[in-house]
């Protein structure tokens, strides 16, 4: 089942996302063959991240909650939020 998992950053905190960022990166790279697609939001003017979106595979909720709340980001205090949602992929079909 796929999860979309839509995180926003503590205002003030692009340190600690630069400071956690090459845990994260390897983090994502153990779960390569889950991730649908991943990346950075990004402010209005696309210069500053802002959170983070990910739409990954899971077996279930559960699964897709554990791995977002072991991400490095997540352990370190990045994200004001995290919101998980199941998600159904209709285009481009496979």
């Amino acid at each position: 089942m796929h999860f979309v998992i839509y995180c926003l950053d503590k205002p003030n905190h692009g340190h600690v996302r630069a400071e956690s960022r090459p845990a994260h990166v390897e983090y994502l790279k153990a779960s390569a063959a889950k991730i649908i697609a991943a990346g950075p939001m990004l402010s209005d003017d696309g210069e500053g991240m802002i959170g983070s979106t990910l739409i990954m595979t899971f077996t279930d909720r559960s699964e897709a909650e554990a791995w977002a709340a072991n991400d490095p980001y997540a352990q370190a205090g990045l994200f004001e939020s995290v919101d998980i949602r199941a998600w159904k992929k209709v285009f481009p079909a496979d």
